[in-house]
């Protein structure tokens, strides 16, 4: 019997929300039904909210230092969930995974370095690469039979132009790959030969869904003194408005260059409330991700039976993690811009565009499906409007 309702809908209008707020300046139309930016509509684990609310009867709000206790229940919760056993020592905080990957380019490396990544790839990827003045190196991912592999053929090519820095994303956002213990093997081997850091981005690792296993790379091997991983509660728990989230670096130089690249920056700690709700969902969500992660599941099943009776011309990756659906839209012969029309226009929906993702995006569309069925159910039908 399950504990908690996935089903309810919770209205999120008049909260400053991303996702429901921001239709007009994202898709330029309130009308769209929002299947977009990654967060989800279910509401948190009672016991993150309950501790919240107990922290704030308190009443004073002064500077607040993460107590060991945070860093303890994290260790857990990456050794329970995935058999990685890390130390307190190696935990470093910061306000999002985005965050931590600009103070990762700073920290190890220098203007006009080349640091690479896989494309089609989350989007700050690129930007933090160029926002801080790095070159990007792309290694595109190949489409294989509707499913991505790595070119490690390409991925050494690069490594030898004297990339720096490689952002790993596992799982991948936005087509939710799942690597394997092979590929990340081979990654982690030809980053070592050519002396290349890499900075694994694992925000989506909770959310894995069936058969499918998370590894974290820099548990393999000797990995993990060139590794820096990046986890957050945001994803997994719907916490991203707490603004927490937590670096595991082994490798005490890099650590340090790390905190002084925060320090640079005036990062002091994290916020009260990010630090309760970050403790509170490791040490009392897995209850709840279980049953979460079972009805996302149930929901991109849907998606898919749904897409293979009414347009058979869509192809979707089925993620192996992550509760976004990366969906292929390119047998109707559409440009971009005329894709976004028809979804905007005639289907009243809000997805993210594919090429948002660098190359290999075009086509594409990006659908969220972390929200009730009934959620799921009207986005589809808009969805098929889009291309009668």
């Amino acid at each position: 019997m399950n504990t908690y309702n996935f089903d309810k809908v919770i209205d999120r209008k008049n909260t400053a929300s991303v996702k429901w707020e921001m239709l007009h300046e994202m898709f330029g139309s309130s009308e769209v039904h929002p299947m977009w930016v990654a967060d989800m509509d279910f509401a948190p684990p009672v016991e993150v909210t309950n501790a919240l609310r107990e922290r704030l009867e308190q009443s004073i709000l002064g500077y607040t230092f993460v107590p060991p206790s945070v860093s303890n229940a994290i260790k857990n919760w990456v050794k329970n969930r995935h058999d990685w056993e890390v130390h307190q020592a190696w935990l470093t905080y910061s306000l999002g995974v985005v965050p931590s990957i600009s103070t990762a380019i700073g920290a190890f490396t220098t203007k006009g370095d080349k640091v690479m990544l896989q494309s089609p790839v989350y989007t700050p990827f690129f930007t933090m690469i160029e926002k801080n003045d790095r070159v990007v190196v792309n290694s595109p991912l190949k489409n294989v039979n509707n499913h991505y592999e790595i070119d490690f053929i390409d991925f050494e090519e690069k490594l030898k132009e004297g990339v720096k820095l490689f952002l790993l994303c596992n799982p991948h956002n936005p087509s939710g790959r799942v690597w394997k213990r092979e590929e990340l093997l081979q990654i982690g081997k030809l980053c070592k030969k050519y002396n290349c850091l890499i900075l694994s981005d694992e925000i989506h690792s909770d959310l894995v869904f069936s058969a499918n296993k998370h590894i974290p790379i820099a548990s393999l091997e000797d990995f993990k003194n060139f590794v820096v991983t990046c986890i957050a509660p945001s994803k997994t728990f719907n916490l991203a408005g707490l603004q927490a989230s937590a670096v595991i670096t082994s490798n005490p130089k890099l650590r340090e260059l790390f905190q002084a690249e925060q320090q640079k920056q005036g990062f002091f700690t994290l916020n009260t409330f990010g630090i309760i709700g970050m403790e509170t969902a490791y040490l009392h969500g897995s209850q709840w991700l279980n049953e979460a992660l079972a009805y996302m599941e149930a929901n991109i099943q849907y998606v898919r039976e749904f897409l293979e009776k009414e347009l058979p011309q869509v192809k979707m990756m089925t993620p192996e993690g992550s509760y976004l659906i990366w969906i292929d839209c390119r047998e109707f012969g559409l440009s971009d811009d005329e894709l976004k029309k028809a979804l905007i226009d005639k289907g009243k929906i809000g997805l993210e565009p594919g090429p948002k993702y660098g190359p290999g995006g075009e086509g594409f569309v990006r659908m969220n499906v972390a929200c009730s069925r009934e959620h799921v159910v009207e986005g589809l039908k808009r969805f098929k409007v889009a291309f009668i």
